[in-house]
């Protein structure tokens, strides 16, 4: 990811109802969530979730299909994945982060290291 599209992502989930959206969405995974119910778990009006979620879609990381009556809205775990990827490569020393691909499963592990020299016992 870079440093563009990142800021456009950090954007979009620093507010407080597009972060609990996203987070309902990433619970949620692939099947999403219809706008409806997302809307009743946030208690948000319809027209004031519809603007959030629209600049979600607007940053890439959430995108929308219509079923039916309903608009389905689905986190993009790939930009998710690629947002992670930069913020340990780029924002974290190796000695206290690094993401590696787990050779048995194929996904990717992010390691992270104590930040305490001597933790309290």
């Amino acid at each position: 990811m870079e440093l563009q599209q990142a800021l456009i992502v950090f954007d979009a989930l620093s507010q407080e109802t597009r972060l609990h959206a996203f987070r309902l969405l990433v619970k949620a995974g692939n099947e999403g969530l219809a706008a409806g119910y997302i809307s009743e778990q946030l208690n948000t009006p319809h027209n004031t979730l519809s603007f959030h979620l629209t600049h979600l879609v607007n940053a890439g990381i959430v995108h929308s299909q219509k079923q039916g009556r309903s608009v389905i809205y689905r986190a993009d775990f790939d930009q998710m994945h690629d947002l992670i990827g930069f913020m340990v490569k780029d924002c974290c020393s190796d000695e206290r982060a690094n993401i590696r691909e787990d050779l048995n499963t194929g996904c990717s592990v992010i390691e992270l290291a104590s930040c305490c020299e001597n933790p309290v016992k």
